[in-house]
């Protein structure tokens, strides 16, 4: 029997320990172009924007994200909210395999699929399987993102399956070696730059570039970052899971603000590159808003 709600609750509820503490600020109403997409999404993990198709595509844990029980799958909607295809690639396929899908990226007409241990690729307009690419070590693979030389990289949160903190990393295809090691950190979200990539941290909320060297960037008030994306004018927004929210940081900023709050287990937030808007997969409650990336 497939494993859905309980395993997942479970997930979490260890990973919102920081969020007992509710956020008692007012939130502004939503702006008046935003969108709620509610549909049968199951654990909803990453939104990523494919500019070519114009599609937002969803990746579903759909249980226990250790799990390699073939119930994962990826859904297209359109820029409109309206859910195009909820089984896109679809782990039930016998063509297909997708356990515990999570971070997207695409290269050319390949999409990047981070599932636990392994990264599989798929043809982006025909959903067909391209194969996959193997990390070593990789215990709980969580992000992907393409720099603009074309270098793959995905991270490793290190979450081990009794939910504790394991070493984590950074991979980088196709020299398959390990980036960064990181004891007490797991590179949770990661987003490309010329040179290198942006990373947030989940586990003590660090942000940083890595390039040639590492830049630590200020560190928001709140961690439990997940997901992060970058704007055409170097503005990060990263999405926190300890006070619900989507926070930006500009160039030349010495402190993270609040973008948008009451954004409860907001996990890999994506980039509509088109409309300027932010894309953001609620975790626990199977939905995803789309909000302007103002």
């Amino acid at each position: 029997m497939k494993t859905r709600y309980s395993v997942t609750l479970t997930l979490a509820l260890v990973l919102l320990v920081a969020c007992s503490k509710q956020d008692e600020q007012a939130e502004a109403p939503p702006p008046s172009d935003s969108l709620t997409v509610v549909d049968s999404f199951k654990t909803p993990e990453s939104v990523l924007y494919d500019a070519t198709m114009d599609v937002y595509l969803v990746s579903n844990i759909n249980g226990n994200p250790f799990d390699k029980d073939d119930n994962g799958f990826v859904s297209r909607v359109g820029a409109d909210g309206r859910v195009v295809e909820l089984h896109w690639l679809d782990g039930a396929s016998d063509s297909i395999t997708l356990n515990a899908p999570k971070g997207m990226a695409i290269k050319g007409d390949t999409l990047f699929v981070a599932d636990i241990d392994e990264v599989r690729m798929f043809d982006r307009t025909t959903g067909g399987p391209l194969g996959t690419l193997v990390t070593r070590r990789g215990a709980f693979l969580n992000d992907i993102a393409v720099g603009p030389d074309g270098t793959v990289y995905v991270t490793d949160t290190g979450l081990r399956p009794d939910f504790s903190a394991g070493p984590g990393g950074i991979f980088r295809f196709t020299a398959r070696g390990r980036l960064w090691d990181a004891a007490t950190g797991g590179p949770n979200g990661v987003v490309g730059d010329t040179g290198g990539v942006y990373v947030v941290v989940y586990w003590n909320g660090d942000v940083a570039r890595f390039g040639a060297t590492r830049q630590a960037l200020p560190r928001p008030a709140a961690g439990q970052l997940d997901g992060v994306v970058r704007l055409a004018d170097g503005t990060l927004l990263a999405s926190s899971w300890a006070d619900s929210s989507i926070i930006r940081l500009a160039p030349g900023d010495t402190a993270w603000t609040r973008l948008y709050g009451g954004m409860p287990s907001a996990a890999d937030i994506g980039l509509d590159t088109r409309r300027n808007r932010v894309l953001i997969p609620i975790f626990q409650e199977n939905r995803i808003e789309v909000r302007p990336a103002r």
